[in-house]
């Protein structure tokens, strides 16, 4: 499982899927929620702008990402 190291006591999902390159765009991060392609702590997430803090996983396209605090 890799991780993402976050600096902020939170971050939107779609930018955090952006800015890690895990979506080309921000446009392409918000359709992979949408439809159903993101997993919050093992359940679908199709809130784009959903909170993400420390100790949360992330999975998109069977790859986990643990979200750390710097």
């Amino acid at each position: 499982m890799q991780e993402i190291t976050i600096n902020r006591e939170f971050a939107e999902l779609f930018k955090i899927l952006k800015f890690e390159s895990l979506a080309a765009s921000g446009g392409e991060a918000k359709m992979l929620i949408a439809d159903g392609e993101v997993e919050v702590n093992g359940e679908i997430e199709t809130r784009k702008r959903r909170k993400i803090v420390a100790g949360d996983v992330i999975k998109v396209f069977d790859n986990e990402y643990r979200v750390v605090a710097k």
